[in-house]
């Protein structure tokens, strides 16, 4: 066997093996509390984790109204990426901005990549966000954004930030709240969402107009 030959299976048995795992981390992240790298980072360094994982009826309706408002407006309609903001945004010299990205891709970065701005991340992003809405749909990728986002030096998921700012539960938060958590996803260790901001402002703003864009995580009834 030729020294090609034997890279060239190598190579094919790396493949299958990765397959593997994601296969087993795609079925597994359906109904296990997960990590995001992030997490596993600090964890890594002996740093402060604080997060409790929460079921998504345990988060207020008002909450997942702001994400979607702020983050990705066409969260139920598209199937994990929306290409045509997408698009909007390719020809970006500094590379794909934080506004191509769904709620579904920013899991998929957070649980299975890396943080920054590249191609290549967005190149593995696409397939990867594709194949995490079809195999967790929509409700349960909405669960893992918001048990993983980072609101904080060390505070991880919606349930630890609203405990940590407001003295509640998570199930407990307004509107105002809500927008104001959401206001910091873009910069968590610098802004404080017990302060009003223009930004919290404008969130709460399109909130009011979600409507039935957000019917697919919101209770019904």
């Amino acid at each position: 066997m030729t020294r090609i030959s034997r890279l060239r299976r190598y190579a094919i048995r790396l493949l299958i093996g990765l397959a593997a795992l994601l296969a087993l981390s795609l079925a597994l992240g359906r109904f296990l509390p997960v990590p995001s790298t992030l997490m596993l980072g600090r964890w890594l360094g002996q740093a402060s984790v604080t997060r409790q994982w929460v079921p998504l009826d345990a988060v207020a309706p008002a909450m997942m109204r702001a994400v979607i408002a702020s983050e990705d407006q066409r969260f139920c309609l598209h199937r994990g990426v929306d290409f045509g903001a997408l698009a909007e945004v390719l020809d970006d010299p500094d590379g794909p901005s934080r506004g191509a990205s769904t709620v579904t891709m920013q899991v998929v970065k957070n649980v299975y990549l890396w943080p920054g701005r590249s191609y290549i991340r967005k190149g593995l992003e696409i397939p990867l966000a594709l194949l995490v809405d079809l195999a967790w749909g929509k409700a349960r990728v909405m669960e893992v954004y918001l048990n993983i986002a980072e609101w904080g030096e060390g505070i991880f998921g919606v349930e630890a930030a609203a405990r940590h700012y407001f003295g509640k539960s998570a199930s407990r938060l307004g509107a105002t709240e809500a927008a104001r958590l959401v206001a910091m996803l873009p910069d968590p260790r610098r802004r404080d969402p017990r302060r009003d901001s223009a930004s919290a402002r404008r969130v709460s703003s399109r909130s009011l107009m979600i409507g039935d864009l957000a019917s697919c995580v919101l209770p019904r009834g």
